[in-house]
């Protein structure tokens, strides 16, 4: 198959709705919440402040991922910088977990030995993070909304070698041929949102619930005096951040190892079929699909086909049967049977 050689990268990915105009000052509000959680001595709203920095921590990554996003593809980089989201949220998974595992051993340590915590301000101070959580939400939503829908590049670019890239045609010593087609077909990328975009919004919603718990663990020490609850309180936040990542993480990794696409899972053989069947197509070999960056999946395969076989007219109708279960870019190699 053809090396790509563009200078025209597969553009932005829809990181780019993580341009919140109201980040700042969310982030300094949630600053001043720290502060006092501290003071109290709460693990439950140490935890909860804890999940909040690194709120603030996954909206940065993502703000930087989507600038590298749009960084212009290159002789090394020669598919751009798109993967930049998969990786940031691969990043900042790791890092909750991190902190997931360290509330989490914290509050077991609590519950062996409860320690003294200054409930007078708890509560008040759980209200307030739970509203900062819940404006959060509001702003993601906000943002999310006008930045999804449609961002639209090219989604099989032909790389200037034309609609159906050019033919190559080897002598070999074993008589074979071969064509090697890039077939183009300009559409947008229609995706549902990122990685980035995903863990972000699970972080923001399970640290909003976290909050509900440290309300609900202030009103029982308060009230009750069940110091117990704060310990519990902490390892019900860390297991909502956890979660609220293992997905994110898993997904990552499978997109980074170069996983075949999970919804190609049950599409492929039957789009294998449909190739057999064209007219003078003799097999399918070596077929590769992988993720690129959220929703925009890249394949290839090569097939051996007929010498009186029309290289246009397979090449077409490949892309075409890959293209209609949801294949972005689609390379095709011919390798021509002897007579």
């Amino acid at each position: 198959m053809l090396p790509l050689t563009t200078k025209d990268p597969v553009k932005g990915s829809p990181s780019k709705a993580l341009e919140y105009p109201k980040e700042h000052e969310l982030e300094c509000k949630r600053k001043q919440l720290e502060k006092m959680r501290v003071l109290t001595n709460s693990l439950g709203l140490i935890s909860d402040s804890f999940h909040m920095f690194f709120d603030c921590t996954g909206l940065l990554a993502g703000v930087i991922a989507s600038v590298i996003t749009k960084w212009r593809a290159n002789d090394k980089f020669s598919y751009g910088y798109v993967r930049a989201e998969i990786l940031a949220g691969f990043v900042n998974g790791l890092f909750l977990l991190f902190i997931a595992f360290f509330i989490f051993s914290e509050a077991v340590e609590r519950l062996v030995e409860p320690p003294e915590v200054k409930h007078e301000r708890l509560l008040v101070v759980s209200v307030l993070g739970f509203i900062v959580n819940l404006i959060g939400i509001f702003i993601f939503q906000h943002g999310h909304a006008g930045g999804c829908d449609g961002h639209g590049h090219g989604g099989g670019h032909s790389h200037g070698h034309g609609s159906h890239g050019h033919d190559h045609h080897h002598g070999h010593d074993h008589h074979h041929g071969h064509d090697h087609h890039h077939h183009g077909h300009d559409h947008g990328f229609q995706t549902s949102g990122s990685k980035i975009m995903q863990g972000v919004f699970f972080h923001i919603l399970a640290d909003a619930l976290g909050s509900v718990g440290v309300i609900i663990s202030s009103l029982l020490m308060q009230y009750f005096g069940l110091m117990i609850a704060d310990p519990l309180c902490s390892m019900f936040i860390a297991i909502l951040i956890a979660l609220s990542v293992l997905s994110l993480i898993k997904d990552s990794v499978m997109i980074l190892m170069q996983r075949q696409p999970k919804e190609l899972d049950g599409k492929l053989a039957g789009c294998y079929q449909k190739v057999m069947e064209l007219d003078g197509v003799y097999s399918v070999q070596e077929p590769h699909f992988w993720t690129l960056c959220t929703n925009v999946f890249v394949g290839g395969v090569k097939l051996e086909v007929s010498p009186k076989a029309d290289p246009a007219f397979i090449v077409s109708h490949t892309h075409m049967i890959f293209a209609n279960v949801g294949v972005n870019q689609m390379y095709v190699q011919l390798d021509f049977a002897r007579m």
